[in-house]
């Protein structure tokens, strides 16, 4: 169980802190939330603490990792399929899977779509949502600046 005050990792919301733990009563059961808040937007919710581990919340990265996976980005390839509705899939289960090098691969795919053919909305709003992911865990275990480590990040990616 982790802590009020501990960084943690949503797979689809980014690296937020624990303001508290709550115990809700839902159904006449008393159920025990996380208290997450996200600096990036000011957003808070609720994660039940007894799915936290199916959700995917994870503790963040070392220094070291993040450091080590901003140096893979230039080297990942990306294949992505021309069907809208399969890549859109395949992408969110990219994100979904709390790996950060995926959602790199996501980013760097929609980054490189964007400059051959533009995107959908959608899929415009996936590419903010995968770099808010990806960079709010940076920001949170590095103590850097967002808009530093947004520029760091691009530049990974383009090569």
């Amino acid at each position: 169980m982790y802590q009020i005050g501990e960084v943690i990792v949503h797979p689809m919301h980014g690296a937020g802190t624990i303001d508290g733990i709550e115990s809700v009563k839902i159904g006449g059961v008393v159920r025990q939330y996380y208290v997450f808040r996200l600096p990036v937007g000011g957003m808070n919710m609720k994660i039940p603490v007894d799915n936290s581990e199916e959700i995917g919340i994870r503790p963040l990265i070392s220094p070291d990792e993040a450091d080590a996976l901003i140096d893979a980005m230039n080297g990942i390839e990306v294949e992505m399929t021309s069907n809208w509705n399969k890549r859109y899939r395949e992408n969110m289960l990219r994100i979904k899977s709390g790996d950060l090098l995926e959602v790199a691969r996501v980013i760097k795919g929609l980054m490189e779509r964007d400059n051959e053919k533009g995107l959908s909305t959608g899929e415009r709003k996936m590419l903010r949502s995968a770099k808010q992911i990806l960079i709010s865990e940076i920001v949170m275990t590095k103590h850097e600046d967002y808009e530093a480590v947004e520029r760091r990040v691009n530049a990974a990616l383009v090569g």
